[in-house]
């Protein structure tokens, strides 16, 4: 009952992932519908409903265009959970300022990279120029997309990725 399920705006946009759980509540109180099925059904002492993998809200909910909250998860996952001064790719990272707080650096995406441990204690409290070290990759916000929201589920959910992709 756990399982994660698609959510989709009456015009098939997709908006959020629920439990099965909450899924079937919907569904029940009609407020919902269920569009893709697969796994099954869930019996209760009254009714019979569909499992769903994707449900399709019956009204549509208007929302301002989602954006990526900062995050230090965030800031690792854009980054590919790569050092972006040695390339390493490890578990274990840091997030490091490239430009200090200390001396002006604020705690933007723009200036916010993941970098190993033994990176962040070279680059210590000093700006770039004064390290010799260079980032892959200029930081920037990402693109707050449905693919990237949802993309930790793409793999697992296979028949979601119709519904996901082209929003």
């Amino acid at each position: 009952m756990n399982l994660p399920v698609l959510v989709l705006n009456a015009n098939y946009e997709p908006i959020n992932v629920c439990a099965t759980r909450r899924a079937v509540v919907l569904v029940i109180v009609g407020k919902a519908e269920v569009v893709e099925n697969g796994r099954g059904y869930v019996h209760t002492p009254t009714h019979t409903v569909l499992r769903p993998s994707v449900i399709r809200l019956n009204y549509v909910i208007k929302r301002p265009r989602p954006q990526v909250r900062l995050s230090k998860k965030e800031v690792f996952r854009r980054d590919g959970y790569v050092c972006q001064y040695c390339g390493q790719h490890l578990t274990d990272l840091t997030v490091d300022h490239v430009i200090p707080r200390h001396l002006g650096g604020q705690h933007r995406w723009d200036n916010l990279v993941s970098a190993c441990p033994a990176c962040n204690r070279r680059k210590g409290g000093r700006p770039l120029r004064e390290t010799n070290m260079r980032l892959l990759h200029e930081p920037r916000e990402p693109e707050g997309s449905k693919e990237y929201f949802f993309s930790r589920y793409l793999e697992s959910q296979e028949g979601w990725q119709r519904f996901v992709s082209g929003w």
